[in-house]
């Protein structure tokens, strides 16, 4: 297949009706909504986008145009107002998508689902990831191909959705799993994640053991590198070089590489930068599908303005609990920790500001040996004027915060 079939074929499935009598739980305000590229790696990237109130005339025209073709609606139509720039009210969540579509894949599946929240006061984040092996109910999605509504009552891997709904689906599955409102959601696929991860200028990666994985194409020794493109790609895809080789692990490790791309952005205060901010939306714009509200310029900049005010050890990245080594449906699957997960869905839609027991996992992850002294200040932090609010940790859930420098533990 071509790339501009491929192209073609990808913003067919995109403008897969939304299902209908889908229940949503935990709605949050749509008044003033916000928000942005928020783009994560399909294998994990993050934050992408327009930049202050002086993107304006035909850049936005361009960036608006370019993207407007492939939106998807998401929210049967209740569309939420756009915003005045940089105007800002409630809370939000957006929902990452890492598709695995590329030239030689007869189906396509999400096999990256990240959840993020923003809190209403702009002083937290955190991102939920989901392993896309994870056996969660499918409330029932519309076939494209069919037209038919599948997969009603069903326990399947979080991965399926896309297949079976394109992103529409993915989005009312997750809704349905963590009785949160998803406002916005953006897809991107393994050309997109390489295009963006040399677009931001590489991140810098450490090991503390080397990887070796011929499955992702990615052999690296311990140590420090800055990787880019397709080596960005196929560190954050490989599996069985990280860790106990499970899913687990590369979510780990994934969460690794987007806390030291947010250091990144945040010391070389890109998310502050028009010039850089346009250049990364421009990259997005051609890699991505985004919801409805989120293609707006509008949306965008004020959700840049946002992620740039909060301080790195407030933005966190966990994933949902679950387990390996289950029966029946779960058999070589994730089963959810259902009272944990519960618990942080808990905390998520009372917008607390959740923290973790130690950074990294044990496996995939673990401290940088090298990094600062805990209690020596972290040179990519904030400062904040005022005290904030005690973090959540719940026991169990494990992650890290952008300031956390962890490395990740190969097989080597």
């Amino acid at each position: 297949m071509s790339d501009e079939e491929l192209k073609r074929d990808r913003t067919r499935r995109a403008r897969v009706a939304s299902p209908t009598g889908i229940a949503r739980h935990g709605r949050l305000p749509r008044s003033r909504a916000w928000a942005t590229v928020l783009a994560a790696i399909g294998v994990s990237l993050s934050v992408v986008l327009v930049a202050t109130t002086a993107v304006a005339g035909i850049a936005v025209y361009q960036f608006a145009s370019g993207v407007g073709d492939k939106a998807v609606d998401i929210n049967d139509g209740e569309a939420a107002p756009i915003p005045e720039i940089g105007a800002y009210e409630g809370g939000f969540n957006i929902l990452v998508v890492g598709s695995d579509e590329y030239h030689d894949r007869d189906s396509v599946l999400n096999d990256v689902n990240m959840l993020v929240h923003v809190s209403a006061d702009q002083t937290s984040a955190v991102a939920v990831s989901f392993p896309r092996d994870m056996v969660v109910p499918f409330p029932g999605c519309v076939n494209p191909k069919t037209g038919k509504t599948w997969g009603v009552g069903t326990g399947l891997p979080i991965n399926n959705a896309l297949y079976y709904g394109g992103l529409p689906c993915v989005v009312n599955v997750v809704e349905n799993f963590t009785g949160l409102d998803i406002q916005y959601a953006g897809m991107i696929g393994f050309d997109g994640v390489a295009n963006l991860a040399t677009a931001v200028g590489g991140v810098q990666v450490c090991l503390t053991r080397a990887i070796h994985d011929k499955a992702s194409g990615i052999q690296l020794e311990a140590g420090t590198h800055y990787l880019s493109g397709w080596d960005a790609l196929a560190f954050l895809r490989t599996r069985k070089g990280v860790g106990d080789g499970s899913d687990l692990s590369r979510i780990a490790s994934q969460q690794a590489f987007l806390s030291s791309l947010m250091r990144k952005l945040k010391s070389e205060e890109t998310l502050t930068n028009v010039g850089k901010l346009l250049g990364l939306a421009n990259v997005a714009r051609d890699n991505m599908t985004l919801s409805t509200e989120l293609s707006q310029p509008a949306t965008m900049v004020a959700m840049a303005k946002a992620l740039s005010r909060i301080p790195m050890d407030r933005i966190t990245f966990v994933q949902y609990p679950g387990s390996l080594g289950g029966t029946g449906i779960y058999e070589g699957r994730v089963q959810p920790d259902k009272t944990r997960g519960t618990q942080l869905m808990d905390a998520i839609r009372a917008d607390q500001a959740i923290g973790v027991e130690e950074p990294g996992d044990g496996s995939g992850t673990e401290v940088d040996p090298n990094a600062p002294t805990p209690g020596e200040p972290d040179p990519s932090a904030s400062p904040s004027d005022a005290p904030l609010p005690d973090k959540v940790v719940i026991s169990g859930v494990k992650g890290q915060t952008a300031a956390d420098q962890t490395c990740t533990r190969g097989n080597g």
